[in-house]
């Protein structure tokens, strides 16, 4: 999905927040006067995410035969948690999200034979996580009654419950890249609250840098040949509190 796409959604759900808010009043009577003032709220989130790897691979190949170079691609996903929210003072709040987050991406490797056929070889790399997100959230005051803008920033494990690390390879099979199940990543977004008439809902986006390398090392051309693999994953997400 490219980014016009993903704008155009984006700007819908928007139109149905404010729609929603218009007809609370949100430039009138502010919605949901008391909810800020409970320590704990709950919600669930739905979001969508494109998952990548910032890759690090070999600077001479030339003694990887006829492999010139080696890319990643995005591809897309999506992601449901369940929110618990600790108010920690007017402006901060403590944010645990538990979730799965379900994605691929590919690492493509390009080979130029001395034929002169350049042919393009695809890794897919398959991934279920169990996310555990721990995020503290600055949130401003209401703007027009019933809106808020935050930054929200912290850091989260994730454990790949399909991670290839232990499978066996035959002689017959394809090569494939095997991950490390375990990542630890650093988070960093922004996003704005809406107070309807009976909940609140929040759009969020949201950048997730890994810390360690995944790639679990084998002796083989495609793995040999890349130094490090570090997650990026970028998400938007729809929450309902």
């Amino acid at each position: 999905m490219n980014i016009i796409k993903r704008t155009t959604i984006l700007t819908f759900l928007l139109g149905i927040a404010f729609s929603s808010i218009a007809q609370g009043g949100a430039f009138g009577v502010p919605n949901l006067l008391k909810y800020d003032k409970k320590p704990f709220h709950f919600g669930f989130m739905l979001g969508y995410n494109q998952f990548n790897y910032k890759i690090a691979s070999d600077h001479d190949l030339s003694e990887y035969d006829s492999l010139k170079s080696i890319t990643t691609q995005s591809l897309s996903g999506f992601s449901l948690g369940i929110v618990t929210n600790l108010r920690l003072g007017k402006y901060f709040d403590l944010r645990f999200i538990p979730g799965l987050s379900f994605g691929d991406r590919y690492v493509n490797y390009s080979i130029l034979y001395s034929t002169g056929n350049k042919v393009v070889t695809q890794k897919n790399l398959e991934s279920v996580y169990l996310d555990l997100p721990v995020l503290v959230k600055y949130k401003s005051s209401r703007m027009l009654n019933n809106i808020r803008a935050y930054v929200i920033a912290g850091g989260q494990y994730s454990f790949d419950m399909i991670s290839a690390k232990k499978k066996k390879q035959n002689a017959n099979q394809e090569i494939v890249l095997k991950l490390n199940p375990h990542d630890f990543q650093a988070q960093v977004g922004v996003g704005l609250d809406f107070y309807c008439t009976y909940f609140k809902f929040t759009t969020e986006f949201k950048m997730s840098f890994g810390l360690f390398d995944m790639l679990y090392h084998e002796n083989n051309i495609y793995a040999k040949s890349v130094t490090s693999l570090r997650s990026q994953v970028m998400q938007i997400s729809f929450i309902f509190e």
